[in-house]
């Protein structure tokens, strides 16, 4: 493994802290962590890691730092002021985590390779079981050089990691896997509703479409765990990001001259739940929204 002596980690919620519970106890690096809430730092602490006072702390004494932020605008609100940007040195990295527009992502990458440092998009997928168990998959978007530096720390927390290209193919990789994940789900819960209307039961639905060819992640998880027995919590991956995601995925279509109306259609479906009032509930809520009893 690069010898990066010291590692830093912003963002420490639902995704973030067990990711960073796990870089401390596999990479055997120190490890220096910063978030908003003190509940986890004071846990991350009591397991080993060191608490910084704030995000130019992060960067003035870490050799290499993960973001794992909520969306676009957090990872741009400790990439500028006293942030990132200011504090960066030379032969710093900074891997970012989350799910962002990759515009901003190659922005920011430019503004850090004009000061020597890196910028790599490794949005993560799977689920907050799969961040506990370091199981998560992790789309790569750096030089190969770099990639091969940093990737056995992404395995600390990972077990499918894929180099997708240079800076952005991680961020292009990973709005166009939650784009059709959000597909999926649409459909899964018109199946469902429809199933549910016309005296089908609908664990037997998805047990019977999971033994042939609409069998799918989203069915096994999204649809057996949320949408059958109808649990969509907050603090999970909420309404409101799956359209800030999706959004994403529509402005990349713009951008190269396409139009995509199915995906159009599910964010039209998205900003329904959302005003009618489930906004913050795991996204999937979506299919309490169509099967109105």
């Amino acid at each position: 493994m690069t010898e990066y002596k010291t590692i830093g980690f912003i963002g420490l919620g639902v995704m973030g802290e067990p990711i960073c519970r796990n870089v401390l106890k596999k990479s055997g690096r120190r490890l220096l962590a910063f978030d908003l809430s003190a509940e986890p730092l004071a846990r991350l602490r009591g397991e080993g890691a060191e608490v910084a006072a704030s995000v130019a702390d992060v960067l003035k004494r870490c050799d290499l730092v993960f973001l794992c932020l909520p969306s676009a605008k957090h990872v741009r609100a400790v990439f500028e002021g006293d942030g990132i940007l200011r504090n960066v040195r030379p032969g710093q990295v900074i891997v970012d985590l989350g799910t962002s527009s990759v515009s901003q992502t190659r922005d920011f990458a430019g503004q850090l390779t004009a000061k020597g440092a890196s910028w790599v998009d490794a949005p993560i997928a799977r689920t907050r079981q799969a961040a506990q168990d370091g199981t998560l998959s992790v789309m790569v978007g750096t030089a190969a050089a770099l990639y091969a530096a940093i990737e056995p720390l992404i395995r600390c927390f990972a077990t499918d990691v894929t180099h997708c290209g240079d800076v952005g193919a991680g961020q292009v990789t990973k709005i166009l896997n939650n784009m059709v994940l959000f597909e999926t789900v649409n459909a899964l819960a018109e199946a469902v509703a429809v199933a549910r209307r016309n005296g089908v039961d609908a664990k037997l639905l998805l047990e019977t479409l999971s033994k042939g060819s609409a069998d799918s992640f989203a069915l096994r998880n999204h649809g057996m765990k949320a949408i059958l027995p109808g649990v969509f919590p907050e603090r999970a991956f909420s309404t409101e990001y799956a359209l800030k995601d999706l959004s994403y995925a529509l402005e990349l279509a713009g951008d190269a001259g396409l139009k995509l109306r199915g995906a159009e259609l599910v964010g039209t479906i998205l900003q329904e739940a959302i005003d009618a009032g489930s906004g913050d509930n795991y996204f999937p809520v979506i299919a309490k929204h169509i099967d109105r009893t």
